[in-house]
């Protein structure tokens, strides 16, 4: 698919986001999607609008939001002060997935973290969601690590 763009996300994109988030067995569980967006949602958009390190990014077809992630830039100072790329929420619509989408949107996303100087580039995945461990997998990253949330 040669006419996919990614680009930043505007706020007229958060029901389309929020659409996105809540479309799979995982998310009904625990997004919102209703209309007007939550509240929550708006103040969390405008958080990361506001933060140069954030960055929600949808992927279009024809004007149409089909896809989406969470790009965050990390810097610290473990591994000689690198910076990390760190993608999160990842979606792509039930119509397009296995088209190819996801892997153009993380090539795009992989060279904006190279292109912010980024030494490494991490990612969360819930257990799950066994093919989208596959797909990491098959895009290089490796599971080298375990994670720990805290609900509060």
């Amino acid at each position: 698919m040669t006419d996919i763009v990614f680009r930043p996300a505007h706020p007229a994109d958060l029901p389309a986001i929020i659409a996105l988030l809540s479309d799979d067995v995982l998310g009904q569980q625990r997004e919102d999607p209703s209309s007007p967006p939550n509240l929550r949602y708006i103040e969390a958009f405008q958080a990361m609008f506001a933060d140069p390190n954030q960055l929600q990014v949808v992927a279009t077809l024809h004007e149409e939001v089909i896809g989406t992630l969470q790009l965050t830039f990390i810097p610290g100072l473990a591994r000689k002060g690198a910076w990390r790329g760190q993608i999160e929420g990842v979606r792509i619509s039930a119509a397009h997935r296995g088209s190819g989408v996801g892997q153009q949107m993380f090539d795009w996303a992989i060279g904006q973290c190279r292109a912010k100087g980024c030494d490494l580039v991490q990612l969360t995945t819930d257990k799950e969601r066994p093919d989208a461990h596959r797909f990491y997998e098959k895009l290089g990253f490796v599971g080298s690590h375990i994670g720990y949330k805290l609900t509060l």
